[in-house]
């Protein structure tokens, strides 16, 4: 099967990097071909073309920061965070090939920015354990 993948965090030096060798690597083991772009702070490397993305049977997002979907609209699309494709790439194309035999919703393009926040509020929560962040720490250090 054909996949096309995007890994992309704030600063695109070393996760996204990870997340990508770990798509690839795992959908070769798997005997899938996959196209992986890597966004950071330095711009996009290997890129996607229009070619790509229309051959292929299912896109992964693999992101910490927001990257447009309106590129991979009518291909069927698996949102996730790159410590997803870091720790169960595995997971995250298996999910992508169930999305390519039906099972799940195709990308639409985006309508406006109101609506897009509104559909953030509704994605799974990334971070982690806010009781455990540096802010938190702190807090409880001074108080």
């Amino acid at each position: 099967m054909k996949l096309v993948a995007v890994t992309s965090c704030p600063t695109g030096i070393a996760h996204s990097q990870m997340a990508a060798e770990n798509l690839e690597q795992t959908a070769e083991e798997l005997g899938h071909d996959i196209s992986v772009e890597v966004q950071g702070a330095m711009g996009a490397e290997n890129e996607l073309s229009e070619a790509d993305i229309d051959a292929a049977d299912a896109a992964i997002i693999a992101s910490d920061t927001s990257v447009s979907q309106d590129r991979f609209e009518g291909v069927p699309l698996i949102d996730g965070t790159v410590k997803d494709a870091v720790n169960d790439a595995e997971g995250m194309i298996a999910d992508a090939l169930e999305a390519a035999d039906g099972d799940a919703p195709t990308a639409e393009p985006e309508a406006d920015s109101s609506e897009t926040t509104a559909g953030a509020d509704q994605q799974r929560r990334r971070g982690g354990d806010r009781s455990k962040s540096l802010v938190a720490r702190l807090k409880r250090l001074f108080s």
